[in-house]
């Protein structure tokens, strides 16, 4: 087991609110966050479908203001992830849902002064030949860049793990899908945890793909835990993005062994609110 240490380095973090303080309802998280030291939070998509109504899109828009934090991430609508959906984005027959659910995630960072969009790829759907998912990835992530230009925004296309139908696994399968799409503002999420887990080489993400990283997120392995709970060199990889040229931010999205709170204790409190 690794030690836990504060940041060897000067990127920012932010909290992920749909893996930290899950102790709370989703409205009281924002607030939470702010007081343990926080001052910008990320999300996966925030409601249960993909067209909410418009007095809990504003609910939400209330929460983060009211909390004082900034958002920075938002994952577009993934489907049912608890039942294990990973994305609609190259899922035949789901294309009104993607498209109506992209005009409310432009409009909620267009509020909030939220500028990136986690666009998870999607599973591969039983009767859907995998190029024709393919394809209409490509379309979907093309109309949605050109919805997140608008605002000066980017989109990131994230590698799982835990998956086993989600074709995205490691940064070069990522990366693929990026220059077939060929948009500047579409770039790889990096999570490290997802990475590792694949076995995918972190030297060699440092080394070759840095450039064309978007965003960086973090949980320890194996157990997506917090820092110091597993064996991966968290620290040493942030540092190493750092040198390397990375100057976004960095995610905290693990999920916590018991109160979040106290699960942050690898992460002294003047480190949390630079972002």
């Amino acid at each position: 087991m690794s030690e836990p240490a504060g940041a060897r380095h000067s990127l920012a973090y932010v909290a992920n609110l749909s893996t930290l303080f899950k102790e709370l309802p989703l409205p009281e998280r924002p607030k939470v966050a702010r007081e343990a030291g926080f001052t910008a939070v990320e999300f996966w998509w925030p409601f249960e479908v993909a067209v909410p109504a418009g007095d809990e899109v504003d609910a939400f828009v209330t929460a983060i203001r009211s909390a004082g934090v900034r958002l920075t991430g938002l994952n577009f609508f993934a489907g049912d992830m608890p039942a294990g959906d990973r994305g609609v984005l190259s899922w035949p027959g789901r294309e009104t849902e993607f498209a109506e659910s992209l005009v409310i995630a432009v409009d909620i960072a267009e509020r909030l002064g939220c500028r990136s969009f986690n666009a998870l790829y999607g599973n591969r759907v039983d009767g859907a030949e995998p190029a024709r998912q393919d394809a209409l990835a490509l379309r979907n992530l093309a109309t949605a860049a050109d919805a997140a230009a608008g605002i000066g925004a980017q989109l990131v296309l994230e590698p799982l793990s835990g998956a086993d139908r989600y074709p995205v696994k490691t940064a070069a399968d990522a990366v693929k899908i990026l220059d077939e799409l060929g948009r500047d503002n579409v770039r790889l999420l990096a999570d490290l945890y997802h990475l590792a887990t694949n076995g995918d080489d972190l030297d060699a993400l440092v080394a070759v793909h840095t450039p064309r990283i978007g965003h960086v997120q973090i949980a320890d392995v194996p157990g997506r835990h917090e820092p110091g709970t597993g064996s991966l060199d968290i620290e040493g990889y942030l540092e190493k993005l750092e040198a390397a040229g990375y100057r976004g931010e960095v995610g905290v999205e693990y999920l916590p062994t018991g109160d979040t709170v106290a699960s942050l204790q690898w992460l002294p409190i003047a480190q949390r609110g630079r972002a």
